[in-house]
């Protein structure tokens, strides 16, 4: 598989400037987290990147337990950065993250210096990189000092192995809690990535004002809800689905309840309507919330990520539409 020339493929997708930096976010970008793994085959992973980054997704986000196992995403992607990207890298916007048990020991989780530090270390050497552009922490940690985590994202942007940091599945307070610690640091803290979906709201109470008034942009995880905004789940739970297996711990049965289909379905009829698959409609519908900039995709076949790009192709909504989602979702 071959490259596309530069010019056609940066007019392949719109970019959203993420709040207030210097930093352009494709519309939808491509995130590592399920389909990078031990289990999944090299030559797939190779495919699903070429093609993403021909259709002009340049925003690649990973985290140092991605797999599984734990580092395997790190490992491949750098391994097919340097047999098949390297000279695009300055092309390419690449994330990971820390925060979530990595190792074994009280050092190897949550968000003391110590770990941040020594995980994202870890991380570099996996992808073979000298820097990342984005450098998250993972979650909150009810322990460690929240000072302590957000001197660390400062100390990292100092040593030179992130450019900007962001945090990821803080509440609007510890949000705001750390944006006045970061401040004061005067950190390039730009973004802050969520789980924002139609069937998932909880950053409208509060978390999304925050992030607007503050000029922080927002980048939305799991924006299909694990795939029950698709039409995977539209006529029951097929046997090879994400929800089928027990051991898959995002997503289950329990989670696909008769009055939830009912609304996936009449989600569906808008989307028909709107000439696109709820998985389109479902993609732009949270770039219309303020704040958010771009819509992460995760895909474990090329087909997927040629089918969300599609979405931008209808991607503004009347305000009867709007008006509809919204009754069904309420």
């Amino acid at each position: 598989m071959t490259f596309i020339a530069n010019a056609k493929r940066y007019h392949q997708i719109p970019y959203n400037r993420c709040g207030n930096s210097g930093i352009m976010l494709p519309a939808i970008s491509f995130g590592l987290w399920n389909n990078f793994g031990g289990e999944d085959t090299l030559e797939n992973q190779r495919r699903m990147l070429m093609k993403a980054f021909d259709l002009g997704i340049t925003h690649f986000d990973l985290a140092n337990n991605y797999g599984p196992p734990a580092g395997a995403a790190e490992k491949n992607f750098g391994r097919i950065l340097k047999e098949d990207f390297s000279r695009y890298r300055d092309e390419m916007l690449i994330s990971t993250k820390a925060g979530f048990r990595m190792w074994d020991g009280p050092y190897g989780d949550w968000g003391s210096k110590k770990y941040l530090i020594s995980s994202l270390d870890q991380s570099l050497q996996r992808m073979d990189l000298d820097y990342v552009d984005i450098f998250y922490h993972h979650r909150p940690d009810p322990e460690t000092p929240l000072e302590e985590t957000m001197v660390a994202l400062d100390q990292i942007v100092r040593q030179g192995k992130a450019l900007y940091v962001g945090i990821s599945n803080y509440n609007a307070e510890q949000t705001q809690q750390a944006i006045e610690i970061i401040e004061r640091q005067n950190t390039p803290f730009i973004i802050h990535q969520a789980a924002y979906s139609m069937l998932d709201r909880t950053i409208e109470n509060g978390l999304t004002d925050i992030l607007e008034d503050h000029k922080i942009g927002c980048i939305a995880y799991v924006p299909l809800a694990q795939g029950l905004l698709t039409s995977k789940y539209l006529h029951g739970i097929p046997k090879e689905s994400r929800a089928a297996k027990e051991f898959i711990p995002f997503l289950n049965e329990r989670d696909i309840s008769s009055d939830k289909m009912q609304k996936i379905r009449a989600l569906n009829e808008i989307a028909l309507e709107r000439g696109q698959t709820l998985a389109q409609m479902a993609l732009v519908w949270v770039l219309q919330q303020k704040s958010v900039v771009s819509a992460l995709i995760g895909a474990s076949r090329v087909s997927q990520i040629e089918e969300n790009i599609q979405a931008l192709n209808n991607a503004s909504f009347t305000q009867a539409e709007l008006a509809a989602i919204d009754n069904i979702l309420n």
